[in-house]
Parts: structure tokens; sequence; C-alpha cells
């Protein structure tokens, strides 16, 4: 099997964060097709998906950073992904998440995840700010945006697509001397 390398891995209480990889194709794709995937431009169909999977895939090589998949520490079923991204034409890096598996919901993985995907763009990558575009009727997004610190900025550009988004800032943590 092809892997992207190099690419970080990283580790929480709960969770290992990786980059993509093959495998996790048929549950991005399935996640993709559902009405889960209502917030990030779905459902869409195979091909689409295959697409955004792709792009996901690309960031890591074009970028150097991207999205991680995270999954339960000893496990090989992917949950979701999260972390840094920033396509060519949007206006500002974002930290995003998805939660694949209806079963992985409201169990702290997103936060968990996020946590340390932050960390990851603010100490490894250099990052001063971050935002993240949560659609407005996303509800459980907006929880973990705010869970995460994170605070609507409303002068924040948004980004190039005709969905509407609230804007939420992630700040770089205080280190005191």
């Amino acid at each position: 099997m092809i892997a992207l390398t190099p690419t970080p891995t990283l580790s929480t209480a709960r969770l290992t964060l990786r980059a993509p990889k093959a495998s996790d194709w048929p549950h991005w794709r399935d996640f993709a097709a559902s009405d889960r995937a209502r917030f990030v431009g779905g459902p869409i169909d195979e091909a689409k998906a295959w697409r955004a999977f792709g792009h996901v895939i690309g960031m890591w090589v074009l970028r150097g950073y991207g999205t991680f998949v995270f999954e339960e520490t000893g496990t090989t079923t992917p949950l979701g992904m999260c972390g840094p991204w920033r396509p060519a034409d949007w206006p500002e890096a974002e930290i995003g998440w998805t939660v694949w598996s209806a079963d992985a919901e409201g169990q702290g993985y997103a936060f968990e995840a996020a946590t340390a995907a932050r960390a990851f763009a603010f100490t490894t990558l250099g990052w001063e700010t971050a935002v993240s575009y949560i659609d407005p009727d996303n509800t459980r997004s907006i929880a973990l945006a705010l869970r995460l610190g994170a605070i609507m900025d409303p002068t924040a550009p948004p980004p190039p697509f005709d969905t509407p988004v609230e804007v939420y800032r992630h700040l770089p943590p205080v280190v005191l001397p």
C-alpha cells in the first residue's frame, strides 16, 4: 500500500490522528453520500466523493499539511477527519472537522481531535490564527467551536462558495513568560 510520507501522526488520550490512506475511502464515500454530510456540501455521489477525497490527499502534497483522519488508538476504523485546511482560493486557513460515523457522535472525539490538530497548526505550522467556517444550522459544530474557545468573527471574509457560513476564529494559546 502506498502511503503519504512524511506526514506526522498525532496522539491524544484516546485517538490517533494520521494521514488519510486508501482504506479510508469506503468510510469517506459512505459519509459523503449520507445526510450526515449535509453541512459539508453533501450528500454527494461517488464521483464527487472521489474527487473530494483526492482533494484531501492533495492538500498534504501541495501544502505540506492537511486534515488528519482520526481513529481510536489500537483500531483501524476511521471515525472522521479533522485538521488544518486551506484551498488555494480561501481567504484564511481553517481548522475543520467531520465525524463520519453516527456511532462516534457525542463521544468527544471531534473535540479531542480538533484540540490536537489546532495545537499542531499553531505550534508546528506556526499559524497565528485560524477560522472554522460553519453552516449556521450546524448546531453541533457551532457548539464544538465554542467549546474549543473560538469566537464568532462577523468581520472575517467568507470562503468563495454559495452556502452561507458563520466564521469562528481560533486564537493561538497564550504562552506565559
